[in-house]
């Protein structure tokens, strides 16, 4: 096995803002870049300002691809007009995207978690441990595998109870009292909802989708999978405003919502794609949220960095907001 090449070499604070200088950053105030780096991590940062890098090119003016990657190969300088602390602006504007992100997808999870308790519940109130509910496929052990993804997802179940010390489950383990669904899903996370309603049968899956006026499975699974990858983002403080998704966001057939909007494929592999699948969710949760426009003037207020685009986050071009879309 080759041996890893050496690490680079350790630079403090003076030394990473002059390194940017060096690379063609502007610089207002050195004293405050350094403090910036100091708060915040030079590679948290480097993440916000790596589209403002240089493209490496060819003899003719073409992008030179990366053999491994087939990416774009970027240069260590950056592009004219690139700023310091417009990258710690961006940086700002993507925290306050986490938050308002995280604000709605709680909305929606809460709103779920009730919503299954209630109509699975009201059938068996303990009906989170039968496999009577589950596609039978998932029920069965695949070749090297030691659990089906059924007996994976109970066992995930049972330790997220075992960690709630909430009032309400102590209270149940005090009694030696069987927890129903009502309780079990105060200890769920977003992960645990979505698998559960992925494995239901159809049946279940659609007393759901009725109480939230939608119809189409495969969609709302896909929604399920790229809001939950979004709300780990945000969780966790990861930059979301340029990220793309390897999958793309299903859609409905004949929605006139999203037949509206006219999404394309780039649309439904970043942010743009999943604020309006949101958005949609909203309106039928909480009807008069205001989520949309909070939303559509924050990305107004991107601050511009060279190659940080709105067509990064999916935008059909650099107009910003299609507030039209949404009628604001």
């Amino acid at each position: 096995m080759n041996q890893p090449i050496p690490p680079k070499p350790f630079l403090a604070y003076v030394d990473l803002v002059a390194l940017l200088a060096s690379r063609g950053m502007n610089i207002v105030d050195v004293n405050a870049a350094e403090r910036e780096i100091a708060r915040l991590g030079y590679y948290r940062l480097s993440g916000f300002w790596y589209p403002a890098r240089r493209f490496a090119r060819d003899g003719a003016g073409n992008k030179v691809s990366c053999p491994q990657t087939n990416k774009p190969v970027r240069l260590e300088d950056f592009q004219p007009g690139t700023r310091f602390d417009r990258a710690v602006e961006l940086y700002k504007f993507d925290k306050a995207l986490r938050l308002l992100m995280l604000d709605a997808i709680e909305s929606i999870e809460v709103h779920l978690k009730t919503v299954v308790a209630h109509e699975l519940g009201r059938n068996n109130e303990m009906a989170y441990t039968s496999a009577s509910y589950i596609e039978p496929k998932w029920t069965i052990v695949n070749r090297g595998y030691a659990n089906s993804k059924w007996d994976s997802w109970t066992i995930r179940e049972q330790k997220k109870q075992a960690e709630c010390h909430e009032e309400c489950f102590t209270s149940h383990r005090l009694k030696n009292r069987s927890v129903p669904f009502w309780v079990a899903v105060e200890a769920w996370d977003f992960g645990t909802l979505s698998l559960y309603y992925q494995m239901l049968k159809r049946k279940p899956q659609g007393w759901i989708l009725a109480r939230l006026g939608l119809h189409d499975v495969k969609a709302f699974i896909s929604w399920l999978k790229e809001l939950n990858t979004l709300r780990n983002r945000c969780a966790h403080h990861t930059r979301i405003w340029n990220q793309s998704s390897s999958n793309l966001i299903a859609l409905p057939n004949g929605s006139p919502y999203f037949q509206a909007l006219n999404l394309n494929a780039n649309a439904l592999k970043r942010l743009y794609g999943l604020i309006a699948v949101i958005w949609l969710l909203l309106q039928r949760i909480e009807p008069g949220s205001q989520w949309i426009r909070q939303i559509a003037d924050l990305i107004d207020s991107k601050p511009a960095i060279p190659g940080c685009t709105f067509v990064a986050m999916g935008f059909p071009n650099e107009a910003g907001f299609p507030r039209h879309f949404f009628g604001i």
